[in-house]
């Protein structure tokens, strides 16, 4: 085939079967399971968030196929174990979609249209859209409504998803102010936990610190995971320039007095200035 083809979702299922063939397929592809691919696509998932947050969207379409594949790898498993295919991912996937959109499919079917110039009430859509998930998690047994945060998302992330699913059912702060306020509160209380100095009490109260600063960023309308990754690679940009300019001087850091590293932190941000607010 010429390096120009075009291939299909068809085409990647195929090549997906031959590399699981036992005889003549891919030795470490045939090796794998569900357990050992879950850190690959937790992998994968993070380098498109990167590309996204870069705007690297020449790269993005690289790590989007990276990550497909750990879908049709799954579904491969799936079907080898006569459990479900990727044809049935995606079937159950377009089902739940449309139960959801009832404002875009009025009859559950992809060709049903609502009139044009209805309601469009973000607000109303967005608390039936929790409705029919919450019918989802009962059909499954999960009634309670935290019962299906995963355990093993991020932690920022899980405490926002926690968050948000509260507030679903009225159980939150009504504006910023209250919510910085209980932050404030929180971080009283680590002061005296730290005066204290009671290790357990000091860690409890910086996860109480911590879980408040996530709900911040909740009410902020931003992510808090996405803000952290952030804040890091800023850190990373700033502490780079120092060794930089110490390099230059034939100096490192640990041979640097804090005073001086406080001043070339502070030309560091100097010299982000444009680029950053």
């Amino acid at each position: 085939m010429a390096l120009n083809t075009q291939y299909t979702i068809e085409d990647l299922k195929v090549l997906m079967t031959r590399l699981r063939e036992p005889t003549t397929g891919c030795p470490w592809d045939i090796q794998q399971t569900f357990q050992t691919i879950v850190p690959s696509t937790l992998e994968e998932a993070y380098e498109v968030a990167e590309a996204i947050e870069r705007e690297d969207y020449a790269h993005l379409r690289e790590e989007l196929g990276d990550l497909l594949f750990q879908v049709i790898f799954y579904g491969q498993l799936g079907s080898e174990q006569q459990g479900f295919s990727f044809d049935d991912v995606v079937s159950d996937l377009t089902a739940k979609l449309l139960r959801r959109h009832p404002h875009v499919f009025p009859n559950g079917t992809l060709e049903s249209r609502v009139e044009p110039g209805g309601s469009r009430d973000t607000a109303a859509i967005k608390q039936q859209w929790e409705v029919t998930k919450q019918v989802e998690r009962n059909a499954k047994g999960q009634g309670k409504i935290l019962a299906d945060v995963p355990i093993n998302l991020p932690a920022l992330s899980r405490a926002q998803k926690l968050q948000k699913r509260a507030s679903g059912v009225g159980f939150d702060w009504d504006n910023l102010n209250d919510v910085v306020a209980k932050a404030e509160e929180e971080l009283a209380e680590l002061k005296e936990a730290i005066a204290s100095q009671e290790r357990d009490a000091i860690k409890e109260e910086l996860g109480d610190m911590l879980f408040s600063v996530v709900n911040i960023a909740r009410h902020c309308k931003t992510d808090a995971e996405s803000l952290l990754r952030a804040g890091n690679r800023k850190f990373e940009r700033r502490f780079g320039y120092i060794e930089s300019r110490l390099g230059e001087k034939g100096e490192s850091v640990a041979n640097t007095g804090l005073a001086e590293l406080d001043e070339l932190w502070l030309e560091a941000k100097v010299q982000e200035k444009p680029l950053a607010p």
